[in-house]
């Protein structure tokens, strides 16, 4: 696996992650413990050296999972989590409220060092950005955690431009982790230009579309009761019947190239800058080793040509949002 550095930093990563949330939280019921720890485990053995957790998955279990899996390979992986909700104490899922004031991000990282397994927290980002806290008081916070040794690396999950060079000021910010993909390009508008700018690298979350853009999701599909996309606008049966000629698309160009769709969609993000790194989710080891092998796939600068092209004349149906999360989102 070929390795990366998350923008001027000195933090290097396999150019692909793994995205741990879905193994205790979001896409239906928690996956068996046991299969997800040999999954992890799997992965490191595959070259990956990046994995992404955060407080409020499950609340708490996937912090768990995560630094049960990896205590024997510590020294050779990077953990990232997260601070920035207040979880609901009585286990329900944790969006209720934002909590970014300096006290609690301390609070949280004590917390999460416990439960990684841990004595320093590789990448901490703040999830949202708390409008009730000054984000220079947040990078405040977790500068003070990184003199004393508790954490490595600052970053920021769906941040706005302005939100990035503020905190950047203040502390140096390693990463941003943003959605993005073929699906949703919002941040090729302002936030890719202001990470080459100041040299931060970036993260994508939901790389392959919540799943979208496998093409394994049809309009037929039907989720669990408890997976969050049954509320996303965006994969209402009309919306994914609408949104077929975006996976059509990746099919006719993972033909040609003897691939996935999945693989074209991560190597089309690979392609677009050297310091992205997205971060698949995925509870199945197939599945695992399909999207490290999109790290393999060549995409020409005529294949990139001829993908932006044709995507730029489907229009996407649907938010990717219920409005209360997109509220949370680009402050």
């Amino acid at each position: 696996m070929q390795k990366r550095k998350l923008g001027k930093s000195n933090l290097e990563v396999s150019a692909l992650g793994l995205g741990c949330m879905g193994m205790s939280f979001g896409y239906g019921p928690a996956a068996d413990k046991k299969e997800m720890i040999s999954l992890i485990r799997t992965a490191v053995e595959r070259g990956v050296t990046f994995f992404d957790t955060a407080e409020v998955y499950g609340p708490f279990t996937n912090e768990e999972l995560v630094g049960e899996a990896l205590t024997p390979f510590r020294d050779q992986v990077v953990i990232a989590t997260k601070f920035g909700f207040a979880p609901d104490p009585k286990g329900g899922p944790g969006w209720s409220a934002l909590n970014s004031r300096p006290e609690h991000i301390k609070e949280v990282a004590e917390a999460s060092l416990k439960r990684l397994r841990t004595d320093v927290i590789d990448l901490f980002y703040q999830h949202r950005v708390d409008p009730n806290v000054p984000i220079e008081d947040v990078a405040g916070a977790v500068r003070d955690l990184i003199q004393q040794g508790k954490v490595k690396h600052f970053g920021l999950s769906e941040p706005g431009a302005q939100t990035i060079r503020r905190a950047h000021a203040v502390q140096p910010v390693t990463a941003i982790q943003s959605e993005y993909s073929l699906w949703w390009r919002r941040p090729e508008e302002e936030v890719l230009p202001t990470l080459e700018e100041l040299g931060i690298g970036f993260v994508p979350f939901s790389p392959l579309g919540k799943g979208f853009l496998t093409g394994k999701i049809t309009e037929n599909t039907k989720f669990d009761s408890t997976d969050f996309r049954n509320v996303v606008p965006r994969f209402t049966p009309e919306a994914r019947k609408a949104n077929q000629s975006l996976v059509d698309l990746l099919s006719k160009v993972a033909e040609r190239k003897m691939a996935t769709p999945a693989q074209i969609a991560l190597a089309w993000l690979l392609a677009q800058k050297p310091w992205i790194v997205p971060i698949p989710g995925t509870t199945k080891l197939l599945r695992l080793e399909e999207n490290l092998a999109a790290a393999s796939v060549e995409l020409t600068l005529d294949d990139l040509r001829d993908i932006d092209s044709a995507s730029s004349k489907i229009r996407v149906e649907g938010a990717r949002y219920p409005d209360r999360l997109e509220q949370l989102t680009g402050r």
